[in-house]
């Protein structure tokens, strides 16, 4: 956790950079405000940022996806697993560890990023405190890009299977042409959860300055599945009952030269807090009676960052365009039980357990066009760094703690699994695309450097361990990333594209340090001598036409070393005679598909869109499939629309689950059908309402990504909801 001083600073070079700022545009503004009245005119604002637009930073090549603001409202997309089922049929989300999918890959394996801020995924190791890369609102989001691939060499290290690059809203969005105000307000209802919530979001600009306030609540309960069987214990097919309140604030100051510098300010607290009513972990006779289980699972995560763009208004400028964003964040898991022992160690039996990471950082980029000779050069330079310190810790209280008996082996509480871990990471890359004047070839080039280092901390929790002996040592390691992209304009709306580059993974400090176990029973652990995860990926595609008509296709193969896993053997002395459980590298691993899309748009108001995911990964050593990546799935849907209203029939299928793969349940393959609606009432401008049926048929499915795990309860259990009905209403200001 950064200590008293880092922030006192923080919050020093944010009043000073605002203060700068503010004076330095009201000065430049005070000189443009004279000469426009000498000139009988006024000053207009030049508009810089525009988020729907071009892509920018790691989300800026031809491997990208964009998913702006209106098509998350008009496909009411609230939720990761919205998002691959309506729009993008090869993301997934695994609910079980809180992490999304990408061809295959998951957890620290896919970046995600929030207005250029790596979101990190918390993985406590041994105790479920994890995920946590879905701690923001979707409708504070201004764009989605999924950059799939495996490539390190402009965002550094867990772009194995890709990146999800989220930009939140800005004034821009908000504020019209010609106008100095504006906002939209959000309503939604889902039967997923059962979920209310509503959002509100308002900008205002005046002269140079833009502010925006977005906030949003929302309350539900549990996600249904579509078993029907309910009551106690291991027979329960329908989900545990569970409540849930969701919140989130976003404000920003954005500061507009007339020479091309903006300067803000972003303040973001997003906070979910929900409890389980865990009955099918009760029984009327169990150690477990009914109303004496309860769990929880918390996620907070909370940033200040200054925000700094650029974008050159004359040819004499250092650079044509710049970015930097300098951070504060903390992301914060929790997960607990709340329950009484009936049977075994009788009495009251709580946890806490807490995953928390904080980070100071600071990334950023600057890019420069200019010609040698016949050639085109567009060189990009940038780089980031990050310090931070990791924490894990337990806390409880139960009957051990007065009457001790064999059985509280198992009952380690009060105690750290893991040292505390400061971390220092550095990234610098450089790429230049190159083409024949403006010929419709180009040839880019990149290379990154990365570098960090792990210090575990003794701490008297880490010291209360029963396996403490002593500290573990740091790892300190460092890496290049080379791509070669080269694209071809084959036509106006004929993009051609090919890949090679390289990715890496850094261990996560879990994977390094975890100690959780005793002896007398069994034994957890990471492995500091563990190696980067290292990929080589090849990937050709091709964008095709427009908005009315147009697709994409792309076929990939990625080959990865080093891969990190987990292997449980006996142990010869005895002392855990459960077991032990250790963190290892995987010598070879690949991953192979395509991706294919598109779209037509008809003149009678008829339009069709189809998208197809299929990837295959397997162990090259034990030719064991990959259960994390998910079966072939496809999506189809056909609809109508006018000027004031539509409708869409979308079928959604995939296939079964291999034989060979990992996973202990083999999904079997299904269909299911979705029926939405929308109307834009002309005599109310900017309201519009969206309404929903989804799998018409009540189908019982199962999602692969989801059923990875051994269950312990019957399968439908396990199960995606049935029928569900979906309903939003959003207008425009």
């Amino acid at each position: 956790m950064l200590n008293r001083h880092h922030r006192l600073a923080l919050l020093a070079c944010t009043a000073f950079i605002t203060l700068a700022g503010t004076t330095f545009s009201h000065a430049q503004a005070t000189e443009a405000a004279t000469a426009a009245e000498k000139q009988g005119r006024v000053t207009a604002l030049k508009k810089l940022i525009a988020t729907n637009g071009e892509k920018e930073g790691v989300a800026d090549t031809p491997l990208a996806e964009r998913v702006t603001e209106q098509e998350l409202d008009n496909n009411q997309i609230s939720s990761f697993e919205d998002l691959g089922r309506s729009l993008e049929p090869g993301v997934n989300f695994n609910r079980t560890n809180g992490s999304v999918n990408i061809r295959g890959l998951e957890g620290p394996r896919v970046l995600t990023t929030i207005d250029g801020i790596p979101i990190p995924f918390l993985d406590d190791g041994a105790r479920d405190a994890d995920g946590g890369i879905d701690s923001f609102d979707f409708a504070a989001l201004s764009t989605i890009d999924i950059v799939r691939g495996a490539d390190s060499s402009r965002a550094g290290g867990g772009v194995l299977g890709g990146a999800v690059v989220l930009r939140t809203l800005e004034p821009e969005d908000l504020i019209g042409e010609g106008r100095t105000w504006g906002g939209i307000f959000k309503f939604a209802y889902d039967g997923d959860d059962e979920s209310v919530g509503g959002s509100a979001a308002v900008a205002a600009r005046y002269d140079n300055t833009a502010v925006l306030f977005q906030g949003g609540y929302k309350r539900g309960h549990e996600r249904q599945s579509n078993g029907d069987v309910g009551g106690y214990s291991t027979t329960r097919t329908e989900a545990d009952p569970a409540d849930y309140d969701q919140n989130n604030l976003l404000f920003k100051v954005r500061q507009y030269t007339d020479s091309g510098h903006t300067f803000g300010l972003t303040a973001e607290r997003f906070d979910r807090d929900k409890d389980i009513d865990f009955m099918s972990g009760q029984s009327l006779f169990g150690n477990y009676r009914p109303g004496n289980y309860d769990k929880l699972d918390n996620t907070r995560r909370e940033r200040l960052s200054l925000d700094y763009e650029f974008e050159a208004t004359d040819d004499n400028a250092w650079f044509d365009s710049a970015s930097a964003t300098i951070y504060w964040q903390r992301l914060l898991r929790e997960n607990g039980v709340d329950a009484f022992r009936s049977t075994s160690v009788i009495g009251g039996y709580s946890r806490l357990n807490e995953a928390e990471d904080e980070s100071f950082g600071a990334s950023g980029y600057v890019d420069k066009f200019f010609d040698t000779g016949l050639l085109q050069h567009q060189v990009t330079l940038g780089g980031d760094f990050a310090i931070g310190k990791l924490h894990q810790y337990s806390s409880g209280e139960d009957s051990c703690d007065t009457a001790p008996s064999p059985s509280c082996n198992f009952l380690h509480t009060n105690q750290s699994d893991s040292p505390d871990v400061d971390s220092k990471k550095v990234g610098i890359y450089l790429q230049d695309r190159i083409s024949i004047g403006d010929g419709p070839f180009a040839l880019t080039p990149g290379l990154r450097f990365d570098w960090y280092d792990y210090s575990p901390q003794n701490t008297a929790a880490y010291m209360r361990n029963p396996n403490y002996d002593g500290l573990p040592p740091g790892q300190s390691d460092q890496t290049l990333s080379p791509k070669l992209l080269a694209t071809y304009q084959a036509a106006e709306q004929v993009e051609l594209f090919a890949q090679w580059a390289m990715a890496f993974r850094p261990p996560t400090a879990e994977e390094l340090y975890l100690n959780y176990g005793a002896p007398g029973s069994y034994l957890q652990i990471g492995n500091p001598d563990l190696r980067p995860e290292t990929s080589h990926g090849f990937e050709v595609g091709a964008n095709l036409g427009d908005e009315e008509f147009g697709g994409r296709v792309s076929a990939f193969y990625n080959r990865y070393r080093n891969f990190i896993d987990e292997r449980w053997s006996f142990d010869p002395t005895g002392s855990y005679p459960l077991g032990i459980t250790e963190a290892i590298n995987r010598a070879n691993v690949s991953i192979h598909g395509v991706e294919v899309s598109g779209h037509k748009v008809f003149s009678n108001g008829v339009h069709v869109r189809t998208a197809l995911a299929y990837a295959y990964g397997r162990d090259l050593d034990t030719d064991e499939v990959l259960g994390s990546v998910a079966p072939l799935k496809g999506v189809l849907g056909v609809g109508y629309a006018t000027e004031s209203w539509g409708t869409d029939v979308i079928l959604t299928a995939a296939m079964a689950v291999s034989d060979k793969s990992t996973n202990s349940f083999k999904a079997p393959g299904y269909g299911i059908v979705d029926l939405t609606g929308w109307w834009e009432p002309v005599e109310l401008p900017g309201l519009r309402v969206n309404a929903g049926v989804y799998n018409v048929f009540d189908k019982t499915y199962w999602d692969a990504v989801n059923t990875q795990n051994t269950f312990t309860q019957p399968a439908d259990f396990y199960s995606e909801p049935g029928r569900t009905f979906k309903i939003s209403l959003t207008q425009r200001f």
